[in-house]
C-alpha cells in the first residue's frame, strides 16, 4: 500500500491559480487533482494519455477541435491519447477537478513545456 496524504502531496502551479496535486498512482495510472480560477484556460494540448476529467465543484468546459461540453458537479469526459483539447472554468466561483490518466504520467508534462 503506497497511501499519499493530501497536504504532503507533490504540488505545482503551472499558471497563477492553477494547481495540482499529484495523488496515489503509478507507471499504470495517475490521478491528479486540480484547481482553477475563474477564468482560467489551460492552453490546446494533446498527449499520450488517455484522461478522465471529473468536474467535483463548480464548472469546466472542456474543448476539443470538434466539439465542446460544459461539465457541472460530478460530470466527466473522457479524452482519448492524443485529442487535443483544453479545460476552462468557465464559472465565476473557483472550480476543482480530478484528471485520471492512463498510462500515469508525471509533473513534467507541465513544468517542462516550452508554450
Amino acid at each position: 500500500m503506497k497511501p499519499v496524504e493530501f497536504d504532503d502531496a507533490e504540488t505545482y502551479e503551472p499558471d497563477e491559480g492553477w494547481r495540482r496535486v499529484s495523488m496515489a498512482g503509478s507507471d499504470k495510472f495517475s490521478f491528479e487533482w486540480f484547481e482553477k480560477p475563474p477564468g482560467h484556460s489551460s492552453p490546446m494540448h494533446d498527449h499520450e494519455n488517455e484522461q478522465v476529467c471529473l468536474c467535483l465543484q463548480g464548472e469546466l468546459t472542456v474543448a476539443t477541435e470538434d466539439d465542446e461540453i460544459t461539465l457541472e458537479q460530478y460530470d466527466s469526459v473522457l479524452l482519448e491519447a492524443w485529442e487535443s483539447h483544453r479545460v476552462e472554468n468557465t464559472g465565476d466561483e473557483l472550480a476543482v477537478g480530478l484528471d485520471v490518466f492512463a498510462p500515469g504520467r508525471s509533473f513534467d508534462f507541465w513544468t517542462d513545456r516550452d508554450d
